[in-house]
């Protein structure tokens, strides 16, 4: 009929809540350092603790289980200012995510240090690289970061990573048959990151 206008579906981008619980955490020879050094604290080698690995191989969701545990506050690396150290140590344990080189104040993550180490407060950074490969120009700081003990973490295996696939769906609220798990698993690159942006993409259509 001429000018009839074809009602559509309208696709709406909701909001979804992705689970960082402990019993959400899906564990793996992957990820196995890092959960035993959450699940050791406070029985830590060192008050401070860094936590690296690639884009999506669950430094926040362990960071979370660790400051759900150990009541500590959470900020980002480029967030972080001298004047804000105290508060930000105000509960004895602090999370500071994704140090990069060059994108954080030098001198307030080194009054961090010397604060925490002085009040015996935890600290857990997480970042991509480790603590040695970061351009830091001073001094002082770069010895104290690369004394730092880091716990890798590595790219999911085959199981683990069809897990990932299984879980982001389940966040989304979708269903997925064990064929597409498989689809998907045998043609995306192998990393978190990869399996989220599949997951989204495919909510999305």
């Amino acid at each position: 009929m001429p000018g009839r206008v074809h009602p559509r579906q309208l696709a709406f981008s909701l909001p979804h809540a992705e689970s960082l619980s402990r019993d959400n955490f899906l564990e793996g020879p992957a990820n196995a350092a890092g959960l035993g050094l959450i699940d050791s604290w406070p029985e830590w080698p060192n008050r401070i603790m860094w936590l690296a690995g690639p884009e999506g191989s669950g430094k926040s969701h362990l960071a979370a289980i660790w400051a759900e545990a150990s009541g500590a506050r959470s900020t980002t690396a480029n967030a972080l200012s001298a004047a804000g150290v105290p508060g930000a140590l105000a509960t004895g344990a602090l999370v500071v995510e994704d140090l990069k080189a060059r994108e954080f104040d030098e001198r307030a993550l080194f009054h961090l240090m010397n604060l925490a180490r002085e009040d015996g407060a935890y600290v857990l950074f997480t970042g991509r690289e480790v603590p040695a490969s970061l351009e830091i120009e001073l001094r002082d700081l770069r010895s104290r970061l690369r004394a730092v003990p880091v716990v890798a973490l590595l790219p999911p295996d085959d199981q683990l990573f069809r897990g990932l696939i299984v879980k982001f769906c389940a966040d989304r609220q979708l269903t997925v048959d064990e064929s597409v798990v498989g689809y998907l698993a045998t043609r995306l690159e192998r990393s978190s990151a990869a399996a989220r942006q599949a997951v989204e993409l495919l909510d999305s259509e």
